[in-house]
């Protein structure tokens, strides 16, 4: 599930901060680690530069493995746009995993994520992590990823398609799993005034509270052959705002979410919950895209 892991490189200090994220995870499951630099056709010039740069840090990285490590690196060059480059290579070469900061070259911006990034999450296939870029980045030895992940879920089988490479990935990393369900107090109709927000009666969301702690409780019993210990949360309000403020409470290092939660209406009005966690949060997010499962 994690053989080949791909790392887009764009010669800043930002995105080498995923490395000992990147060092972690290969190590655990003994993978193919590929760091790729891309040059754009009017850069093409440097491209003899680009090759020197990325020899380098898989050189270094390699080193970071220890001696004995069954973690192979590989460095690739390529020509073009970056996302495309980026996908394009991704599914040529059967990348299980895509590991990219969130910020570059750009620097960091207080709106969005960066640019290369957005046009992934439009059309990625392939799990992706994004991993959070920081002005003053995190010593390493504090700086471990998947000691909390924080997972998101609904109820339907759409945010549930994370969970297959949680439990993968606690089966080889020690890790605290927050399984969480955020129950909103009411939903949007369509009126002849327009969109209302009707509440729910207060009998309603002890009912779904409680379908949530039965669902979250199966759910965990897919950890049980695993390292992770687990813990449920069913919390009421605002869902973004709900695991966004639970993610910061709790300090969770990772959200772990499907890129494509269904939440109905708010999906196209309001913009959908995975895309408010990606551009308000200041967590690192993994994300399983959710094509092809049934609600």
């Amino acid at each position: 599930m994690f053989q080949r892991i791909l790392v887009p490189l764009d010669g800043s200090k930002l995105a080498e901060q995923v490395f000992p994220h990147v060092a972690e995870l290969a190590k655990a499951f003994g993978s193919e680690v590929v760091l790729v630099a891309v040059c754009e056709p009017e850069e093409k010039d440097y491209g003899h530069a680009c090759r020197l740069y990325i020899n380098n840090e898989a050189k270094q990285l390699s080193g970071a493995m220890g001696k004995g490590s069954a973690v192979t690196i590989k460095a690739e060059v390529l020509v073009g746009k970056p996302a495309k480059q980026i996908l394009d290579y991704a599914e040529e070469n059967d990348i299980d995993l895509i590991i990219i900061s969130s910020h570059g070259r750009s620097g960091i911006t207080p709106w969005s994520l960066g640019s290369t990034i957005n046009k992934l999450l439009h059309k990625i296939g392939i799990p992706l992590i994004i991993i959070r870029a920081r002005e003053t980045p995190i010593e390493p030895a504090k700086s471990k990823l998947f000691e909390r992940i924080l997972i998101p879920l609904d109820g339907s089988k759409r945010s549930a398609v994370v969970l297959p490479y949680v439990v993968e990935l606690t089966k080889k990393l020690k890790s605290e799993v927050i399984l969480i369900q955020v129950i909103e107090l009411g939903h949007h109709v369509h009126t002849i005034m327009g969109l209302d927000y009707i509440p729910f009666k207060d009998r309603d969301i002890d009912s779904m509270r409680t379908e949530a702690q039965k669902y979250l409780g199966e759910v965990s019993e897919q950890f049980l052959a695993t390292k992770a210990t687990i813990r449920c949360e069913v919390r009421l309000g605002d869902t973004a705002k709900g695991i966004i403020k639970y993610a910061s409470e709790t300090d969770s290092r990772l959200i772990a979410l499907a890129s494509h939660v269904h939440s109905g209406i708010e999906d196209w009005f309001y913009g959908s919950v995975t895309h408010k966690i990606l551009h308000a949060s200041g967590q690192s997010v993994f994300l399983v895209p959710s094509e092809g499962a049934k609600r």
